[in-house]
């Protein structure tokens, strides 16, 4: 792959590791709604919808409920797509690039093959240093590291 993208410590957040999923396994999950249910937010919470239409343009939108009845509707729109390399999706623009009202975050999916593995690269990019402080805060690193090993333990069912 020759896409890099730099991170910004002060403005980003990265999740970086190599995983022993093959990357059009992991490709599988992330742009398929019937594999994002399955592990896409940390246990007990669920997804109970998920959107796609992997297109620039198009949707990403799921439908995440908490054990307390929370629930968080969150509606992306991608950016750019390399089948089985790189996926990018923000919640800035609604689909179509129709401008939302509260962005919070730009994701940015990166895969590689290593090994009979895969090199993955999650990033979130924010808008300023109060909006990624306050993702890190949230669980950033134990959260996203969650629902990366939910989706290696579901893939192995796929």
């Amino acid at each position: 792959m020759t896409y890099k993208l730099k991170a910004d410590p002060k403005l980003d957040l990265v999740l970086e590791r190599t995983i022993d999923v093959p990357r059009e396994l992991v490709w599988k999950c992330w742009t398929m709604p019937e594999h994002v249910s399955k592990w896409f937010t940390p246990k007990p919470w669920y997804i109970s919808d998920c959107e796609i239409d992997l297109r620039p343009g198009g949707i990403f939108r799921t439908v995440m409920n908490g054990p307390d009845g929370e629930q968080a509707i969150n509606y992306g729109c991608y950016l750019d797509i390399v089948p089985n390399e790189r996926l990018i999706w923000t919640d800035a623009l609604r689909p179509g690039y129709r401008p939302a009202e509260n962005p919070f975050l730009t994701g940015v999916l990166l895969l590689e093959d290593e090994g009979k593995g895969t090199r993955y690269t999650a990033m979130a990019i924010h808008r300023d240093e109060e909006t990624r402080n306050r993702h890190e805060e949230m669980g950033f690193h134990d959260g996203w590291g969650t629902v990366l090993d939910q989706m290696i333990e579901y893939s192995k069912t796929v």
